[in-house]
């Protein structure tokens, strides 16, 4: 059995905050990443592109188009921590959107319809865009000046 008693849990508030700025903007700096990275697969065919052949998805085209270029902008201002709140918004919405009319017409639930990654990018963005950006952003910058 492992003695718990000794571990050392934080208790200073102070250390507390720091430690959930820090995790938050572990937590938006690699959704930001990892949902520009899903602009750029469906604007410019990267990472094997929309179709694992390299493609594109055709310039204009609804929706796909559209919410590459919000994942592209978004996911960087995200990262970046620039307007953070709103642009977090934007990209919650636009999952809950692809979630519920792209995959829950397939199926009841995400493992069944494929959509887990759009239903966990809207909650992580809307977590984001409801308790700020946390340590790290140039939101932080903004404000102080």
């Amino acid at each position: 059995m492992i003695d718990t008693s000794q571990q050392h849990v934080p208790t200073d508030p102070a250390t507390k905050a720091r430690l959930e700025r820090a995790a938050l903007a572990a937590l938006r700096i690699v959704a930001g990443f990892l949902f520009a990275c899903h602009g750029v697969q469906g604007l410019f065919g990267a990472f094997g592109g929309v179709d694992g052949a390299g493609a594109a998805l055709p310039a204009l085209s609804w929706p796909g188009w559209w919410a590459s270029v919000i994942c592209l902008a978004g996911g960087t201002l995200v990262l970046a921590g620039l307007f953070t709140r709103p642009a977090a918004l934007l990209c919650s919405g636009t999952m809950a959107y692809a979630y519920f009319t792209v995959h829950q017409p397939l199926g009841l639930f995400p493992l069944e319809n494929m959509g887990e990654p759009a239903a966990l990018y809207s909650w992580i963005f809307l977590l984001v865009a409801v308790t700020g950006p946390g340590a790290l952003a140039v939101d932080n910058l903004r404000r102080r000046s």
